[in-house]
């Protein structure tokens, strides 16, 4: 299994750490446009092996897509991160350039690959991925949701003081502020629904918490977060590596599913080795159904700046 990740920067870097550590790849190609910057990130994690107990190859390359010859699953994290006060729709001017270059040089050396999409905004990316490349549906996937739902999990287990391995929950909807929507009337602690252990007022809380979750370690980072993103594309390339059939949140182009059409935007989505085997239509409630329809609206508005 070879693994290739496009941009050294810290999420890159951490999910190529995460997925050695799990050590499921043979090999993981670093790429980046920076001189030497790949190689060192590669050297530096190497040099973990040892002493993380793993044998997976790291490998460091500058812009040659060549090397990445023969990949089984990409990961795009290429791009500018956010800065603090920026929404992650400002940033689709430069990266969308920057994508679709990438995701073409991806599927130039290594046509059957499958491609995780990172960089933001990250549905309008994965969107883009779509129309540029013409593959089909189900080797293009945003990872913006398995986040979010972990960032939704860890507030949950915040306000219950419990272990997170209790709880189970999930997040739909697009990757942005506005725009995500937790399901917090699915979600439990070991089967038991959380509105047995929390008031009205503090699901309210965590589900606002959850929403600006990027937004609130920018402000402390004066960056994106790293550790986190990268955690969570290691487990999608995980599930489609081991073909574990997991289910994820994952934006993924609809054809129909929950009414929507021509988007890409966060569903539950089983994960096995063709990448998503199956999205999972969750039944919503009146109000749920409205937000995600607003959610979409909102995730067409960023995708016609493409034009």
């Amino acid at each position: 299994m070879k693994v290739t990740i496009v941009g050294a920067g810290a999420v890159g870097a951490s999910c190529a750490e995460y997925i050695a550590i799990k050590d499921f790849a043979a090999e993981v190609v670093l790429i980046d446009i920076k001189e030497g910057f790949a190689e060192g990130k590669a050297m530096d994690l190497m040099q973990c092996s040892s002493l993380n107990g793993f044998d997976t190859k790291i490998t460091g390359v500058t812009n040659d897509y060549a090397k990445t010859a023969g990949t089984d699953i990409a990961v795009i994290t290429s791009g500018i991160p956010r800065k603090p006060g920026m929404t992650r729709e400002e940033l689709i001017g430069i990266n969308a350039g920057i994508v679709k270059s990438v995701a073409s040089s991806i599927i130039e050396h290594s046509p059957e690959a499958i491609i995780i999409v990172v960089s933001n905004p990250m549905d309008t990316m994965a969107y883009l991925a779509h129309k540029s490349l013409g593959l089909p549906k189900h080797r293009i996937i945003g990872m913006g949701g398995a986040l979010d739902s972990a960032r939704f999990k860890y507030r949950l287990a915040e306000a219950m003081d419990c272990p997170t391995s209790d709880v189970e929950g999930i997040v739909i909807g697009g990757h942005s502020d506005v725009g995500m929507v937790p399901l917090i009337n699915n979600a439990v602690r070991n089967s038991i629904p959380v509105s047995e252990f929390l008031s009205e007022e503090r699901m309210a809380q965590i589900v606002e918490d959850t929403k600006v979750g990027g937004a609130t370690l920018t402000k402390l980072l004066g960056t994106s977060a790293w550790y986190a993103p990268g955690a969570a594309v290691s487990e999608l390339v995980k599930a489609i590596a081991l073909d574990t059939k997991k289910m994820f949140a994952c934006s993924a182009l609809l054809e129909g599913e929950y009414g929507l059409n021509d988007i890409c935007i966060g569903v539950p989505c089983i994960l096995g080795k063709n990448g998503i085997e199956k999205i999972v239509e969750v039944k919503l409630s009146a109000e749920e159904a409205e937000k995600l329809k607003i959610s979409a609206e909102g995730v067409k508005k960023t995708n016609a700046l493409l034009n």
